[in-house]
């Protein structure tokens, strides 16, 4: 795909139609993967997509227009399907297509090597031969898998803007089923290649399996709860949308019009960050073109910005947080994070003295509800007696509001949790300690 020409032809359409601001959004990615079943590959897979969006300002209306084939002839009918979208735009557009920032940050990601098709093969089949390794209880349903994906945007506007970031990430993943004179367990395990051996990440996988032998019940009540940094990440990300101006403005978050107001404990820090260190997709500009940049989200528990787009800002009377999703359409978060408090996790479960350690939950979207905020997860993890981590337990449910949980934390880990991306938005989280916190058990 020669981007250059499938830019002129859409230039050389637009002109002819008489349409004079305009942008140009494209996005790819590649990726080679491999799974492994007992000793042997059972899938060996690669992909590659790509799209381009238009849009344009016809009559003082945007108008919109998408493809995924990547040809010429497709590219000139772009701008007539925009413009004539636009027809039927009910709102007349606030914001235009973005002139550019006055600067743009740098990433700072390592330089991506892609793995060869071989090499991913050899590492899947090298990992699941550690993890068998781990325990003799390793058993059938055991699986490993190793990928390698590219990203890539350019977006270039009729007013000269022309910007593009690419990205690269290698990950793999151990599945471990274990069984412990009949009783079956199993864990996941995911990793960046690179940061950490393959011993290590079978080793997370087939012991964490293992730890969950014997799972025992609770009883229903109030507990203190720690609930791990993976679990709060994901909590985190599930009701991240409420940090949206769009969603605020639509009615549909109840951190509409709390900015400057105290909305979580003030140990409570949130911030987004396109280039965070140690993020390995990062990206300087957002969806308009706006240069992206770290901002505090929440700092000492006070709100103190919503995510904007421009279209959200002029609404607003603010300014663009420069977190638009591609076209203006949507508003998205970079690297969404809790940051880290200063206390171990072994003194986080000193603090908690008995309660419950979660780290599990399941059906998290069918349990949540991201406008209100409820949630009610079913959950597994270890009892906490007398301050140390003991017994596993399994199917409790744990019961509250994302609301009310930000004012109720009362410590956070010294370590961050970061998930991986397969596109430009991560989030992460530390562990955090509440109290008194409602456990459904037996």
């Amino acid at each position: 795909m020669n981007f250059e020409l499938l830019k002129k032809a859409i230039a050389e359409s637009a002109a002819e139609l008489g349409i004079t601001e305009y942008e140009i959004y494209y996005e790819s990615e590649s990726s080679v993967s491999a799974e492994t079943l007992k000793d042997e590959i059972s899938s060996l897979s690669s992909n590659v997509s790509a799209s381009l969006d238009f849009r344009c300002v016809v009559d003082g209306k945007m108008g919109f227009a998408s493809t995924e084939l990547m040809e010429v002839e497709e590219m000139r009918k772009l701008p007539a399907r925009a413009a004539e979208n636009a027809k039927y735009t009910d709102k007349p557009d606030t914001v235009g297509i973005f002139k550019g920032s006055e600067s743009y940050g740098t990433t700072n990601a390592p330089a991506h090597t892609p793995m060869t098709p071989e090499e991913i093969r050899k590492t899947a089949l090298d990992i699941q031969s550690e993890t068998y390794k781990v325990s003799d209880k390793v058993t059938d349903g055991t699986q490993s898998a190793v990928s390698t994906a590219e990203m890539a945007v350019r977006m270039v506007n009729s007013h000269g803007l022309d910007l593009q970031a690419s990205n690269g990430i290698n990950f793999a993943y151990a599945v471990a089923v274990v069984n412990d004179n009949g009783e079956y367990q199993d864990s996941f395990a995911m990793t960046q290649l690179g940061k950490k051996s393959y011993p290590e990440l079978s080793a997370e996988a087939v012991n964490t399996a293992l730890e969950k032998v014997g799972s025992g019940s609770v009883e229903t009540g109030k507990y203190n709860v720690i609930i791990d940094a993976k679990q709060m990440r994901t909590i985190l990300a599930v009701f991240s949308n409420a940090f949206s101006a769009k969603v605020a403005q639509a009615g549909m978050s109840l951190l509409a019009g709390k900015e400057g107001q105290q909305i979580a404990a003030d140990i409570i820090n949130i911030t987004d960050d396109p280039m965070r260190e140690g993020i390995p997709v990062q990206i300087p500009f957002d969806g308009e073109g706006v240069a992206a940049y770290r901002k505090d989200v929440v700092k000492n528990g006070v709100l103190q910005t919503l995510l904007y787009n421009r279209a959200t800002a002029a609404k607003a009377g603010c300014e663009t947080t420069g977190n638009s999703g591609k076209g203006g359409n949507d508003v998205r978060p970079y690297a969404f994070c809790i940051e880290a408090g200063d206390k171990t996790e072994e003194e986080l479960f000193k603090m908690a003295d008995n309660g419950i350690y979660v780290t599990e939950v399941k059906g998290l979207h069918a349990g949540a509800n991201p406008v209100t905020g409820d949630f009610s997860i079913e959950s597994a993890g270890f009892l906490i007696e007398g301050g140390k981590r003991t017994k596993p337990v399994k199917s409790f449910t744990i019961a509250g509001n994302f609301f009310n949980l930000l004012k109720e934390i009362k410590a956070l880990s010294n370590e961050v949790d970061f998930s991986l991306s397969g596109g430009y938005t991560t989030f992460g989280a530390p562990a955090v300690l509440i109290e008194n916190m409602s456990v459904a058990g037996k």
